[in-house]
């Protein structure tokens, strides 16, 4: 047996601390991103110095980053500009001296801050006039589901023209890693200078996010707001220090504790042709595919990747691994990538190494795709983790109730190498199941997460995940007849009695 194979699994979820990194949090927003924190644990659990530590599906690069951190090679791969834009940024920072980064924000200072000031009195002829002074980006096609059709339509022209003056200032400056730290906090901005920005009712007008973020598409404002341009660069760009800041540290501490050997590669390209790239080559993976279509990176990406530059081609596009999107790509293509993709994740594995794939979905036949593709290719399901009840999962819970899956299922594989058959259509009675994983329960209350997540990998060791179709209705309907209550507050079911107790406890 060798170190790898004599890795006791993780059996128990980590507390979520998604805040607590500035490198992560506050630097750059994106769709997704995993507690930086679980990340690091399971890189420091199944991997080790040195080794090769993969995302195909990298996001805005948490696991890559954290393995750089930590003395491994972080390789980072995803098909969006933008993602990789984030991730090589963030890494980045480790680079140049903070005094130039300082020095950089000074600089913009002194160049635009008075033309921005300017420019947020001018009345519209004089705002048209001001127009043919900046240079800015294509006034490209927006995605069907936008409320408007064109990429200026997304912005005020106050918006468009101080987003232009500051970046023509960053443009300016020295080109080396404060710059690029710079570049950094301007495109972060444009999340808020647009007309999708929402504010959170009862809070500072600034304080809110994009509905591409909330509801996942172009949704315009109906009052949008016009926030100060240059207040809002600023806080980002001091967002940018303090995770400068941050990295140095970490990195400084690694030098002194040990030396520094993290190394950071970056790829965009579709998985199935990395993996021919990296076969056999990986010691570690974890990653976080895309959940079927909620999400369309590539289309809600058009905000920033049009500023930079960046628009993917078609072909890039028709390799994005969704339901829908502006391709309309169907289930059954979703399905099939999905399944390639586990292929391609164990085959550039080393023998005796490990994957962990975080997932969530209502339908269980992607879950059926995950555990056939990893078992017929040689990779033995080892554990299954349910993430539930950090900050973010309490958000979505807030706006969604119970129909929304907001925890994350951890799975991870141990490859063997010894590919298994799998059965998968055997009969399985769902109510018996759920009631015996109830009686089951020595608590008074369950996250509707936790039992879906258990009912999943149950109906896979019962050789019956095929046979698994149940409705988010129907699994209501399921824990309401065996007596269980859904509590709004706290986001989970309780047992009606216990309900009845903690609404008309007994006098004594």
């Amino acid at each position: 047996m060798n170190l790898y194979s004599r890795i006791v699994p993780l059996v128990k979820p980590i507390p979520a601390t998604r805040q607590a990194a500035k490198r992560h949090y506050g630097t750059h927003p994106y769709f997704t991103r995993r507690p930086y924190n679980v990340v690091r644990e399971y890189i420091l659990h199944y991997s080790k110095e040195g080794d090769r530590v993969m995302d195909p599906f990298g996001g805005s690069g948490v696991t890559a980053i954290e393995a750089f951190i930590e003395n491994r090679i972080g390789i980072h791969n995803d098909i969006n500009p933008l993602a990789n834009f984030i991730a090589q940024g963030i890494v980045n920072l480790h680079k140049g001296l903070i005094s130039e980064y300082k020095n950089a924000l000074q600089c913009i200072e002194q160049r635009c801050m008075q033309t921005l000031s300017q420019i947020s009195q001018l009345d519209e002829k004089k705002l048209q006039a001001f127009k043919r002074k900046v240079k800015l980006p294509e006034n490209a096609i927006l995605p069907k589901t936008s409320d408007v059709g064109r990429y200026y339509e997304l912005f005020s022209l106050r918006q468009l023209l101080s987003l232009a003056v500051l970046k023509d200032a960053i443009e300016k400056l020295p080109n080396n890693y404060a710059q690029k730290g710079m570049f950094l906090a301007w495109s972060a901005t444009l999340s808020k200078l647009n007309k999708t920005f929402l504010s959170a009712e009862g809070r500072a007008e600034s304080r809110g996010g994009s509905s591409i973020f909330s509801i996942y598409r172009y949704k315009v404002a109906k009052k949008p707001i016009e926030l100060p341009a240059w207040e809002m660069f600023y806080e980002r760009a001091v967002n940018i220090l303090e995770a400068k800041e941050e990295i140095d540290k970490a990195v400084e501490l690694k030098k002194r504790t040990g030396g520094w050997s993290g190394e950071f590669q970056i790829h965009c390209k579709d998985i199935e042709e990395l993996s021919r790239q990296h076969k056999g080559q990986i010691d570690y993976i974890f990653t976080d595919p895309p959940y079927g279509g909620h999400i369309s990176y590539l289309d809600l990406s058009t905000l920033w990747n049009v500023w930079l530059g960046l628009s993917p081609d078609a072909r890039t596009r028709e390799k994005e691994l969704i339901v829908g999107g502006e391709l309309n790509l169907s289930e059954k293509q979703y399905i099939d990538r999905l399944s390639n993709s586990i292929r391609a994740c164990v085959s550039m594995l080393k023998k005796d190494r490990w994957l962990s794939v975080v997932f969530q979905h209502w339908n269980a036949s992607y879950f059926e795709a995950i555990l056939s593709s990893a078992t017929e290719s040689g990779a033995e399901l080892k554990a299954a983790i349910s993430q539930i009840g950090d900050p973010i999962w309490s958000m979505h819970k807030k706006k969604n109730t119970n129909s929304v899956l907001a925890g994350e299922l951890i799975l991870t594989f141990y490859k063997s190498g010894h590919a298994g058959t799998v059965v998968k259509d055997k009969k399985l009675d769902v109510a018996e199941i759920v009631k015996e994983i109830l009686d089951a329960m020595r608590e008074d209350h369950i996250y509707g997460e936790y039992l879906f997540n258990k009912l999943i990998i149950e109906a896979w060791k019962r050789s019956a995940i095929g046979s698994l179709n149940i409705s988010k209705t129907d699994f209501t309907s399921m824990l309401e007849n065996f007596g269980w209550h859904y509590d709004d507050r706290n986001h989970y079911w309780v047992r009606k009695e216990h309900r009845q107790r903690e609404l008309f406890p007994m006098e004594e």
